[in-house]
């Protein structure tokens, strides 16, 4: 792996949920996941109910999470990082579903029903945003 690609998985642990984005009927479409790092692939958990999964098999993706709300919240420098990369359903052992800890009780009133989906990296990008911590904000007249 390259350092960029280490440093993309380093910086995925410290989150848990980011954005795939893909086509479905030739339109674009972005789904809320949960994510975990499984030998290297990225492994997503999203619900079953909307079909995405089955949109997304097969098809090249980008899945992309940031520290944007956290840094917001607690100061620091912005990240975001984004893996682009053919997705496939995969139906994890017991063990590595326990890695994506618990799932939503319900996703737009319906009861979750996950489905995985793993992710072959092709292309993977890092992208930060570092401030002095002497700037300050203001407009000037």
């Amino acid at each position: 792996m390259s350092s960029e690609e280490l440093q993309a998985i380093e910086l995925l642990g410290r989150v848990r949920y980011g954005r795939l984005a893909t086509s479905m009927r030739a339109l674009p479409f972005l789904s809320v996941a949960r994510h975990v790092v499984i030998d290297g692939h990225v492994v997503l958990r999203m619900h079953s109910g909307f079909g995405y999964h089955n949109a997304c098999d097969g098809t090249v993706v980008a899945y992309g999470a940031d520290n944007f709300d956290t840094a917001a919240q607690g100061g620091g420098d912005l990240w975001a990082v984004q893996f682009t990369g053919t997705a496939e359903i995969v139906h994890p052992s017991a063990d590595r579903r326990d890695l994506f800890g618990d799932g939503p009780a319900r996703v737009n009133g319906e009861p979750f029903d996950p489905a995985y989906l793993r992710i072959e990296p092709y292309f993977v990008s890092v992208h930060t945003l570092d401030f002095n911590a002497s700037q300050t904000i203001g407009h000037t007249a």
